[in-house]
């Protein structure tokens, strides 16, 4: 059995959700999700998610988020400032989602280990199509929150991650978890959730090269 306390990297979309969840299922104890956002727009960078909506995930699931601002060239800092201040809860290790990109493996092993905690990757090595396989067959549900333009058409966007558009991507050749940025998501409900988060209007925005759903209103139900 893991020794704990464990926090988990949380962005608010399906990997980080995944493995918090299958840490969870391993036995680790999830104290905080851990959240960036960003210093000028107050919202999780590339996926363009409201500080809100991640802060009622953690509601809606029941472990708490620790949110932090944070900028582009300042984010190494701020990330380990951020897990310092949760040391003293005795803080053993951090969960994290990737799946197959060494240098953010590299990357979350030097700050860890610096840090002088454990860094878990409950997702690492394992096959992308068994991933989202393994997201939407444990019965999460995932709204299309971000999208590159120039690959993924503006009516996706708001809609749920579900077998109909892991068909559209494989068609397109893009990878069915958007490893390379491709797409982002916004998890609303699953297996961790006690309560499902609806969003009841949005609208789709473009910003360089992506699509962003603007979330206007949403609530817990």
């Amino acid at each position: 059995m893991p020794e704990k306390t464990y926090l988990a990297s949380w962005s608010g979309g399906k990997d980080s959700c995944f493995a918090c969840y299958r840490a969870l299922a391993q036995g680790y104890e999830i104290s905080h999700l851990v959240n960036f956002i960003s210093k000028e727009y107050k919202r999780v960078s590339f996926h363009g998610t409201e500080k809100r909506l991640v802060q009622m995930q953690g509601e809606a699931i029941g472990i708490p988020v620790f949110q932090k601002e944070t900028t582009f060239g300042n984010y190494t800092e701020d990330f380990k400032d951020a897990v310092r201040s949760l040391l003293p809860e005795g803080i053993k290790g951090m969960v994290f989602g990737d799946i197959y990109n060494d240098e953010h493996l590299k990357w979350v092993e030097g700050v860890c280990a610096e840090l002088g905690i454990e860094a878990v990757e409950p997702l690492w090595g394992k096959s992308t199509d068994e991933v989202i396989n393994g997201f939407l067959d444990a019965g999460f549900e995932a709204v299309i929150v971000a999208a590159k333009a120039s690959l993924i058409e503006q009516e996706w966007l708001g809609r749920q991650v579900d077998r109909e558009f892991i068909d559209y991507l494989k068609s397109k050749a893009i990878d069915p978890c958007g490893e390379s940025g491709e797409y982002h998501t916004l998890v609303v409900n699953g297996p961790l959730f006690k309560r499902k988060i609806e969003i009841t209007e949005g609208q789709t925005i473009k910003r360089g090269d992506y699509w962003f759903l603007n979330t206007i209103n949403y609530r817990i139900v």
